[in-house]
């Protein structure tokens, strides 16, 4: 049982921790832009001081090639299992500034609303997680597992040396598991357990037709247009229904189990909504229902297409270049550089004689990630939102992609619950980005409840398991 007045500690702080959170929220640490290096250099002296503060010991910085990460451990329970805390310092830029009520890098409180960029993705949850264990520490001296607290500075920009970095410290980080700030609630009433998330993959192509530009009037009609070939090849990747025309695309997608399918049917869902919020109109494989589809199926778009004047005013050119840029969401048993290796053999083989197809870049991304339901993270956050809500949680998985869950799957063998406690209506990477001061309390004392079931597990029980389909 957890000691209450751990819980007690973290309710009486919560305006010492809001605090805290908007002076690590004035940090503008925004990682895409080098501009911005003093901030993320700021980010991480800030982490290191209240790590140290905290308590925890070995508290340094970790370099793997690019942005370091921020780390520190308290290892003072034998015999129970070790967890790895993970979080990012870094955050999204704040463009388009213009379109912001409040100033970004200023947090601001509303109506029961801290506004400002990084609250949601990830700061708030992360200030969450930290303060949970500086509680333990403070009230009674220890921990109910051991934890190595991991705070990653490359989120944002795709975890490109997060490999690297584990690969070199592999020994530092060992752990039974991970629990990860990051990849929040499914929805603020009904108790979800988040399972997995689809994996990613990128490619840039770029098509010519002739040596330049040419005049619409002496040649339209009798040569090839870059931007007309460019957009039948992206064209061709759908069939009319909105499925991939891709040959071998669905080929290894392990088929969703059928608790994946039943939990996907259980959560409240509004199909209608969904489309009418957006003013979008449905498309994709006609066997699965929208929200399965972004969810349990692969999917493949085009993100950008483009080519010729497109500048104010008109131009009468035909355009000898177009390009594209294409991402794939990858689900369980596909290999993320596999499916976009897929899709670039499909452009090649449609690119019409004479016309030349020039890969810009191959992105193979990360995998999906998926942690089984029998898993002790999964069971103890269960036990956690039943205890909390007095409702089973429904699975659910992210339609997105968190790249540290199958990276350190990979790098380390060690499986990811996430359990950030932001929620999907947040603006996240938009304007106006925002964080719940109530899901500041709530996250509090269920970090704290999860850390103290968990220490009820072995750490042999953590060992790695497969999903059973």
């Amino acid at each position: 049982m957890i000691n209450q007045d751990v819980l007690d500690d973290l309710e009486s702080r919560q305006p010492e921790i809001l605090e805290w959170l908007k002076s690590f929220l004035r940090i503008p640490s925004v990682s895409a832009d080098p501009s911005f290096e003093q901030g993320m250099h700021d980010a991480r002296r800030f982490l290191l001081d209240r790590l140290e503060r905290m308590g925890l010991a070995n508290v340094q910085l970790l370099e793997g090639g690019g942005e370091p990460a921020v780390y520190g451990e308290w290892t003072g329970a034998p015999g129970k299992p070790t967890l790895m805390i993970y979080g990012h310092y870094d955050v999204q830029p704040a463009d388009p500034v213009e379109l912001w009520a409040t100033p970004p890098f200023e947090p601001t409180v509303v109506d029961g609303r801290i506004y400002g960029r990084g609250t949601s993705d990830v700061k708030g949850s992360t200030t969450i997680a930290l303060e949970v264990i500086a509680s333990f520490l403070a009230v009674q001296g220890s921990c109910p597992v051991n934890v190595k607290v991991f705070l990653e500075g490359e989120e944002e920009t795709g975890s490109p040396s997060l490999r690297a970095l584990a690969a070199r410290h592999r020994e530092l980080l060992k752990a039974d598991a991970v629990i990860s700030a990051d990849g929040g609630r499914a929805s603020p009433s009904v108790p979800t357990v988040n399972t997995g998330a689809r994996g990613v993959a990128q490619l840039e192509v770029r098509l010519r037709t002739a040596s330049k530009d040419l005049h619409s009037g002496r040649y339209g009609g009798a040569v090839r247009n870059a931007v007309h070939e460019m957009a039948r090849l992206a064209a061709s990747l759908h069939r009319a229904d909105g499925a991939v025309a891709v040959d071998g695309f669905y080929d290894q997608a392990l088929a969703p189990t059928i608790r994946q399918r039943t939990d996907t049917a259980a959560f409240p869902y509004d199909e209608a909504a969904f489309f009418a919020d957006v003013q979008g109109l449905a498309h994709g494989e006609p066997a699965y229902s929208a929200r399965e589809r972004v969810t349990l199926r692969p999917s493949l778009d085009v993100n950008g297409l483009w080519g010729g004047h497109t500048g104010s005013g008109l131009k009468t050119i035909i355009p000898c270049e177009a390009s594209a840029k294409i991402t794939a969401r990858v689900v369980e048993g596909q290999g993320a550089g596999e499916v976009i290796q897929a899709v670039l053999r499909h452009l090649q083989a449609r690119c019409p004689p004479g016309c030349r197809l020039e890969v810009v870049t191959v992105g193979e991304g990360s995998p999906a990630s998926t942690i089984p339901p029998d898993h002790p993270l999964v069971r103890a956050a269960e036990a956690v939102l039943q205890r909390e809500t007095g409702r089973e949680a429904i699975h659910v998985r992210l339609g997105a992609t968190v790249p540290v869950t199958s990276l350190l799957k990979e790098t380390l063998g060690i499986a990811t619950l996430m359990f950030g406690y932001n929620l999907p209506d947040e603006d996240v990477h938009a304007p106006n980005e925002f964080f719940r001061l109530k899901s500041m309390r709530d996250g509090a004392k269920a970090w704290a409840l999860l850390l103290s079931e968990l220490g009820n597990y072995p750490p042999a029980s953590f060992a790695s398991r497969e999903l059973k389909h």
